[in-house]
């Protein structure tokens, strides 16, 4: 049985990678700052029955998005609020010099995954459903295995791979789309290419 100095240590190493999944999930910096703190809580305080040798990576990443897809469905049954700090900062941002002074107020993190991943791709993953968007980024973006992914996710395998399936060809639809709106490609979308086949 491992104590809570344990999971102080071992946790801390896996804060960047648990941050950097829940911003892809919340896509706001703000909730995925919330996320992360309330997985660590909930995972400081289930640590006494961690078992030592199995992975905690997978077993925090599961506290997360179980605990994101909790709060989204809670969310979802609520009407929509709109906070007044939220206004004063747009007033704010106006009156500072609009995109030139967010610019300046950049974290480095929103610099570096704005230059690896384009705004097209950004909101083609966005643009998933939640069921798809959350296996694809703990596969593509988190290199879980589809193991991992079923036991964070607490479903058969089977159900992984679909949905990586689905989520990835809806993926390569909608980036496609991108793509012929933007003059890139000629000829049918490769989903069309395999239909006729």
């Amino acid at each position: 049985m491992a104590d809570q100095a344990d999971f102080e240590r071992q946790a801390l190493e896996l804060v960047p990678q648990l941050f950097g999944a829940a911003r892809r999930m919340t896509r706001n910096v703000s909730d995925a700052e919330d996320l992360v703190q309330e997985t660590l809580l909930k995972g400081y305080r289930a640590f006494g029955g961690f078992e030592e040798g199995t992975n905690l990576r997978a077993w925090l990443f599961r506290i997360l998005t179980n605990t994101f897809i909790n709060k989204y469905r809670r969310d979802s049954r609520r009407p929509d609020e709109v906070d007044l700090g939220d206004v004063e900062d747009l007033f704010l941002y106006r009156r500072l010099g609009g995109s030139d002074g967010a610019i300046a107020g950049r974290s480095t993190e929103d610099v570096v995954l704005d230059g690896l991943v384009s705004g097209d791709v950004k909101s083609a993953v966005e643009e998933l459903p939640e069921v798809f968007r959350v296996p694809v980024l703990l596969a593509d973006l988190e290199g879980f295995s589809y193991k991992e992914i079923a036991e964070i996710l607490d479903v058969p395998i089977g159900t992984v791979m679909s949905r990586l399936h689905r989520g990835r060809k809806a993926l390569q639809k909608r980036l496609w789309d991108y793509a012929s709106e933007r003059g890139l490609t000629a000829g049918p979308r490769p989903d069309e290419i395999e239909a006729s086949r």
